[in-house]
């Protein structure tokens, strides 16, 4: 399977909702980092951020995906709908870095005032 196929298929098990196949993704040493927030060490913290979010449909659409040896670009637009009526609309950079199968690494850039303001509602 090629690395970008990886992320394909992390992808649209986001957009199922199923976290057991998300998470099963990743790396036990994964580093999980929202460029403008603290980065998330491990599985089992990421697991707790990703779960935590507990949103009622995601649609992640990838507009452009690139690969380059153990790396995977994605451009994407990340649209969420949260239990407590926001809808999220973000547009997203990622670097996913692949290691034996598994994401090693993900990095996701986005605008943190886009953010926020759709979060306030």
């Amino acid at each position: 399977m090629s690395n970008s196929q990886i992320v394909r298929d992390f992808i649209d098990a986001w957009n199922r909702m199923d976290w057991d196949a998300v998470v099963g993704a990743l790396a036990e040493d994964v580093c999980y980092h929202n460029i403008p927030m603290e980065p998330i060490n491990g599985r089992e913290a990421a697991s707790g951020f990703i779960r935590g979010m507990e949103p009622t449909a995601v649609n992640w659409e990838v507009l452009a995906i690139a690969e380059n040896g153990n790396k995977v670009l994605t451009e994407r637009i990340d649209n969420f709908d949260l239990a407590n009526g926001n809808k999220l609309s973000i547009p997203v950079m990622g670097t996913f870095e692949i290691d034996n199968g598994e994401i090693k690494a993900w990095r996701d850039y986005f605008d943190l005032a886009t953010f926020t303001s759709q979060m306030a509602g």
